[in-house]
């Protein structure tokens, strides 16, 4: 086994991880635990006044940078601007790596670009046009620093290989930093991950990090966690190798991540030209950990992971001995997930030989596009061909500088020899904006995700496609053997090894960014005019609390996780995210098609509600419940088993707001990050108590009484109603762990109500 899990707290010791016993009597957790990388930085980041102590129950975080790509900076800088914003307080950087293809709605991305310059240069920003850079290895490259932490509005912002801590969270927590406020995060436990042996030829690091998700994500055992890395493996990993698993932490469900910056870190730094922001950081003896995940490197194989999720891993062998078993599994557990709208056939990719045969292979982005990887790739392509069957693959290398020294050391010329096309840095293939393969076919992509539907097609259509995820050199052997699905380390790797590889460091050049983005911090113009396009909205006017709130069940999912993916859709609805009323017609589009009918008549009779004039209906139900009308708001609400999984896209909750939203109702959120994001839209985020049945269907109400004072007052659990069929029955909902200033968000009916008010 490559990967072992262990729920015990361990110290290091002398250098090895060392078992707590359970009892701890002299709270040597806790006190480690301050020890930590990761709590070190955080400690360092504490921007409340007067010192928090080591054992207050909360930081309250000032980060260093901030991070932004083209579906999110726009809307952040509309709230940000409808909240009193008149210049950026720190590094903010908007990138354009998502929105680049300007093929939907005519010119509203390029819009969106020309907008994102603008508000660079009034309020002190920088600005990476399309095609430059991915935003993570834009920051990569430009931003990161040891000790530092970036806060960043999408998921996979994970910077821990370079010694800095990357947090991944919605739109509104960026736009709290640019109001010169804080980050408020419970004290987060930290599970440390112990590396061991080094890869074999052909293992890369999405087998590494598909291996790591696997053991991880499914029972939770890294959620809301921060995974610290350390151990003797770490020292023979390129920071290549390093990113390229790091940055798919995202997919374990953790909060963020840290690893030491050693002699291989500083050399980065040189590299990149920025040495000064390099500082040795290394794991402590007297550390302590919440858990411990020991992964041995060289025990790991070349790994898949099957639709629709990156934790759905297998060992290339293990599928190649029992193909049509595990993909019959795995279908039918995809068709379950598409809930009967159109089926997947992965049995079809079965040869009589019982070999595997894939359509289209990607390397791509953030994980993909790296140099390492794809030098790895053209040199087990050096000399072959991808032939001129249906298979075909496509190279995103993650930027132009990396794109620089692939052209000037031959590298892409051996790749473009070999039948793959080269493409510019775009995020697109990893959520569905670029590359859509062929209904029915199977794409192996190196990408961070594999959700259903994040390939582009459309099922309300009859499309569907299946994506498996893949290290770069796997998918350059399958591409070698022209789509029949191959293991990098079924070649011949002594001979690949007398193959020349170049080196990024002899051939790297950050010129690229100098000459074309523009890097305007600390440079503010204030009356610089910005720039709109006719596609760019401002947020529509929402409602405050209510003193009583009924809320009118709009979707009800049983699905054991909701992605983000499923509530807001990626791929071309990302082209109408500067405009909340355009892209809120999308909500739950592919998962519940009627929801946006059905909240909308929920939102017309809340408005009428509010008018003193309710329905009929909605009188009587009021009378029944014995509710003051003048004291009730009506708003729809989402139930859904654990929502929430995947991006950190805040639309997946403003869009729910903007049709009427007032609340999700869950079991459990699925992560930090889109419970924030309800929090930060005014949507209540309650959840119900583990034994709690909840077989109610859309249409059904929840009254809650005094639900607006119990949230300023602090209370954690309310006495509702729910009324289905025509019975009302008791219902106990739960709403824990709230700040003071979520509970006044909440009140206000969402951040930008909050600072109208006044708050700060």
């Amino acid at each position: 086994m490559s990967v072992r899990y262990t729920p015990q707290a361990v110290e290091l010791k002398n250098g090895k991880p060392i078992r707590i016993e359970a009892s701890d009597p002299s709270g040597a957790l806790e006190a480690g635990r301050n020890t930590t990388m990761a709590y070190r930085i955080l400690q360092a980041h504490q921007k409340a006044t007067g010192a928090q102590s080591s054992q207050d129950a909360q930081f309250h975080l000032g980060f260093d940078a901030l991070i932004s790509h083209d579906i999110t900076y726009v809307g952040i800088i509309q709230t940000a601007r409808a909240s009193g914003l008149t210049r950026f307080p720190l590094h903010y950087a908007l990138t354009n790596c998502h929105n680049s293809l300007c093929a939907v709605g005519g010119t509203i991305n390029e819009d969106d670009h020309v907008f994102g310059l603008s508000a660079a240069h009034r309020y002190g920003g920088s600005y990476v046009p399309a095609n430059v850079a991915v935003i993570h290895q834009y920051a990569r490259e430009r931003m990161v620093g040891v000790g530092r932490m970036i806060l960043g509005s999408d998921s996979h912002t994970r910077y821990g290989s370079f010694g800095c801590m990357g947090f991944g969270e919605g739109g509104g927590e960026l736009v709290k930093q640019l109001l010169s406020n804080s980050y408020d995060l419970s004290r987060p436990e930290v599970v440390l991950v112990w590396l061991t042996g080094t890869p074999r030829p052909g293992v890369g690091p999405h087998d590494v990090a598909l291996a790591l998700v696997r053991e991880t994500f499914r029972e939770g055992r890294a959620k809301n966690r921060i995974l610290e890395f350390a151990g003797p493996g770490v020292a023979d990993l390129s920071m290549d190798y390093r990113a390229g698993i790091d940055v798919m932490t995202t997919e374990t469900g953790c909060l963020s991540s840290i690893w030491p910056a050693d002699i291989s870190v500083a050399a980065y730094y040189d590299m990149v030209g920025r040495p000064e922001d390099f500082e040795f950081l290394q794991a402590r003896d007297g550390s302590c950990y919440d858990a411990l995940v020991e992964l041995r490197l060289d025990a790991v194989e070349p790994m898949i992971a099957l639709p629709f999720h990156p934790s759905k891993a297998y060992a290339i062998a293990e599928l190649q001995a029992s193909p049509r078993e595990i993909l019959k599994k795995v279908e039918e557990e995809a068709n379950a997930e598409l809930d009967g709208s159109v089926a997947l056939d992965l049995l079809r990719h079965v040869g009589t030989d019982g070999s595997i045969l894939c359509d289209q292979g990607i390397i791509v982005g953030c994980a993909g596009g790296l140099y390492e990887n794809l030098a790895e790739a053209a040199r087990i392509l050096q000399g072959g061909s991808v032939g001129n069957g249906y298979f075909n693959l496509s190279v995103f290398p993650a930027s132009e500088t990396i794109n620089l020294s692939l052209t000037r050391d031959g590298t892409a010329a051996t790749l473009m020899q070999a039948g793959a096309i080269l493409k510019p840095a775009f995020c697109g293939p990893c959520f569905g904006a670029g590359d859509t393969p062929a209904k029915g076919a199977l794409s192996i992509r190196h990408a961070t995700r594999n959700f259903a539907n994040r390939e582009g097609a459309k099922p309300g259509l009859g499309q569907v496609a299946g994506v498996a995820l893949m290290d770069a050199r796997s998918i350059a052997a399958t591409a070698l053997n022209q789509g029949r699905l191959t293991a990098a380390t079924e070649l011949d790797w002594e001979a690949i090894a007398r193959r020349k590889l170049p080196r990024w460091v002899e051939t790297y050049e950050g010129t690229v960014f100098d000459k074309r983005c523009y890097r305007g911090f600390g440079h503010a113009e204030p009356d610089y005019e910005l720039r709109f396009g006719p596609g760019i909205v401002d947020w529509p006017p929402m409602p405050a609390l209510g003193d009583d709130l009924l809320l009118e069940l709009a979707a009800v999912i049983h699905d054991a996780v909701t992605t983000t993916d499923e509530l807001i859709p990626s791929g071309e609805t990302s082209s109408y995210r500067s405009n909340p009323l355009a892209l809120a017609e999308f909500t739950l589009s592919r998962r519940v098609p009627d929801y946006v009918e059905r909240a909308r008549h929920i939102r017309a009779k809340a408005e009428q509600l509010v008018e003193g004039n309710p329905t009929e209906d909605l009188a009587c139900l009021l009378e029944k419940l014995g509710a003051d009308a003048a004291r009730t708001q009506l708003g729809s609400a989402l139930f859904a088993t654990k929502p929430g999984d995947g991006s950190a896209r805040e639309q997946a909750a403003s869009c729910q707001k903007v049709l009427g939203g007032a609340a999700n109702i869950a079991c459990e959120y699925a992560t930090k990050r889109y419970r924030s994001n309800c929090i930060n839209w005014g949507l209540l985020p309650f959840t119900l108590a583990d034994s709690t049945p909840f077989d109610y269907e859309h249409g059904d109400f929840v009254y809650i009484p005094g639900i607006r004072a119990g949230i300023l007052q602090g209370r954690e659990e309310f006495a509702a109603q729910i009324i289905s069929g025509g019975t009302i029955t008791p219902l106990t909902l739960h709403c824990t762990g709230l700040t003071t200033t979520e509970r006044q968000i909440l009140a206000s009916g969402c951040l930008i109500n909050y600072y109208a008010d006044g708050q700060r």
